[in-house]
């Protein structure tokens, strides 16, 4: 076969396969060929430029942020949403919420464990956003952070356990404890409480981590929550270098967990465990958040950041 003989056939199965849209194994048939014989004219045809294909990218779409993202940080993967405003916290967190409601309907698999945040504006928007999703077997949602605080509030940590699991055809599992106790002696008797260990001795086998990112001011959901710092708690916070936390557990810019008051006081699981969680997926974005954003991604807390245009930007350019 001379080189003209080959481009031909090359372009010809080529044309069948990507304007016509007949299959590999219609081609053959048609062509009397084998399958593997089309297969290889077909690779060939996109070394050999006979075939080039582009991605037209829509508006709104930042595959190519993405990518840096990812390729900063270390990270499994990155949603970028497209917001127009850079301070209006509301649409932010909303459509923050809803693109992380979309990609856990696409990611959800049989027998996840997903350990949910209590106390996270954002994540309340994601179970606010959620569809139903076809049944998978096995699914559980188990608290990661303590949810008993003020009782008007508690109503919303509840509600975001409850109803996801519900969203998702699983069952829930509460951690029945405040988010901050009062001394480590209290702590360790909490920790004796059956219902309880039944959410921390599952923290281990979570698949999937839905978190905040908060900065070292309360979002309003935490504020109302009582598991809440008074202004001179933020203040020594500040002083040791905190630039934001997740799960109460609060880290200097550089990622770096911080010795404080907080030690051992906290119920909730903890940043190592979280990072090693298969798909630990951090929901945050805006101004205010941006410094919380980067020492999380810098300390190696998460492998998936959900996030808008904006901040992801000043991500890539930071040093």
């Amino acid at each position: 076969m001379t080189q003209t003989d080959e481009l031909r056939w090359m372009a010809r199965i080529a044309r069948l396969y990507y304007e016509k849209d007949m299959s590999q194994a219609q081609i053959a048939n048609q062509l009397g060929l084998s399958q593997a014989s089309v297969s290889r004219m077909l690779n060939k045809a996109r070394k050999e430029g006979v075939v080039r294909i582009s991605v037209s990218v829509p508006t709104g779409v930042y595959s190519k942020l993405e990518e840096s993202l990812i390729n900063k940080y270390g990270l499994r993967d990155v949603i970028i949403v497209d917001t127009t405003e850079t301070d209006d916290e509301n649409l932010i967190m909303k459509e923050l919420g809803s693109a992380a409601a979309y990609y856990l309907e696409s990611s959800i698999k049989p027998n996840e464990i997903i350990g949910l945040s209590s106390w996270s504006d954002t994540l309340l928007r994601l179970v606010e956003a959620m569809h139903p999703v076809p049944r998978k077997k096995g699914i559980k949602v188990v608290q990661i952070l303590g949810g008993v605080g003020n009782p008007e509030a508690e109503v919303y940590s509840n509600r975001m356990a409850d109803r996801l699991a519900n969203l998702l055809k699983g069952a829930a599992v509460p951690l029945p404890a405040p988010g901050i106790v009062g001394s480590p002696a209290t702590l360790e008797v909490l920790l004796q409480d059956a219902y309880v260990r039944t959410a921390i001795d599952l923290f281990e086998s979570v698949s999937m981590g839905l978190v905040g990112i908060g900065s070292v001011e309360p979002s309003p959901l935490l504020a109302k929550s009582g598991n809440i710092f008074s202004e001179e708690e933020l203040q020594m916070l500040r002083n040791i270098g905190a630039v934001g936390d997740i799960l109460l557990h609060f880290f200097d810019k550089d990622g770096n967990p911080l010795e404080s008051f907080l030690n051992n006081r906290v119920v909730s699981m903890d940043l190592p465990q979280l990072s090693r969680v298969d798909k630990a997926i951090g929901v945050a974005g805006g101004n205010r958040k941006f410094e919380a954003i980067l020492g999380a991604l810098r300390g190696g807390w998460l492998n998936i950041l959900v996030t808008d245009q904006h901040t992801a930007k000043r991500l890539v350019e930071s040093p």
